[in-house]
């Protein structure tokens, strides 16, 4: 029995939008999608074009204003990221399964979420390779996480990053910390009733708080965790899913669906992120 009501189309459209509800470092805020449209095959690419800002001068009546020439500064986000997956389907668990739709969003989901890590992995990569976190920091109490929040606030409002969407993303551990400060219970934790999606925990010092599994390591010599916060202006991220395809196996009653996701990110404005090595999270 073959999978007579697979759509390729439809069911990509299903794993791209069960990834982007996985996704962490990559979801929506954390990262803009100003280009997703402009995403082709893998080894695409994608050119952003960065305006110079005005020249602000003095006015005089009837006196030339000095001015300044527009111009822009080009930098290329390429899609060179490329994950595949692929499950084999017997026809007797097939069979069993009844109802098609239940199958198809739980196949989905299960894929969505390992395609999820991955491009988290990277994302994050990506941010800590352009931030400078500065020496290791050790955090052993509550109150020392929370101050640390409020460390990385006054950086990011150092380099006049808006306020208004800023985020940081945590590992458990370091929620942990955030729990047992009551200035982030009150300020809305897991029991605060904020609407939750892409690893979303809560608010704390001016931040959209984000747990995730995939915060890389510290470049420190401890066993430090790089911690990133910043704005959704600082990075871009694109992504597919370019194909997905249903196949018979020769030799077995088997169907093997299969797809690949293709994605790139580019850091474009480094001043809008800030990093620490912050040994305890």
């Amino acid at each position: 029995m073959a999978l007579t009501n697979f759509v390729p189309a439809v069911y990509a459209a299903a794993t791209l939008a069960a990834l982007d509800k996985a996704l962490t470092y990559g979801s929506d805020g954390v990262t803009n999608r100003d280009y997703e449209g402009d995403v082709a095959e893998f080894g695409g690419s994608v050119v952003i074009n960065t305006i110079t800002d005005p020249t602000i001068e003095t006015y005089a009546a009837y006196t030339d204003m000095v001015g300044g020439n527009a111009a822009t500064t080009p930098q290329t986000m390429a899609i060179d990221q490329k994950q595949a997956w692929s499950l084999n389907i017997d026809d007797v668990d097939r069979a069993q399964a009844r109802d098609d739709n239940d199958f198809v969003s739980k196949v989905t989901a299960r894929a969505a979420q390992k395609l999820a890590e991955s491009a988290d992995a990277y994302i994050a990569a990506q941010m800590a390779a352009a931030v400078t976190p500065g020496t290791e920091i050790t955090v052993s109490t509550a109150t020392a996480a929370y101050d640390l929040l409020v460390d990385m606030r006054t950086a990011l409002s150092n380099n006049s990053v808006p306020v208004d969407g800023r985020w940081i993303v945590v590992t458990p551990a370091f929620h942990g910390w955030l729990l047992k400060d009551a200035r982030f219970v009150s300020s809305g934790d897991a029991l605060g009733g904020i609407t939750r999606s892409g690893g979303v925990v809560g608010q704390a010092a001016g931040f959209t708080v984000l747990e995730s599994t995939q915060v890389p390591d510290g470049p420190g010599a401890g066993a430090g965790k790089l911690l990133v916060a910043g704005h959704g202006i600082a990075m871009t991220y694109a992504d597919q899913v370019s194909k997905v395809e249903a196949i018979r196996h020769q030799k077995q009653f088997v169907d093997i669906v299969r797809g690949l996701h293709v994605y790139g990110a580019k850091v474009v404005r480094p001043t809008a992120l800030v990093g620490r090595d912050v040994i305890g999270a």
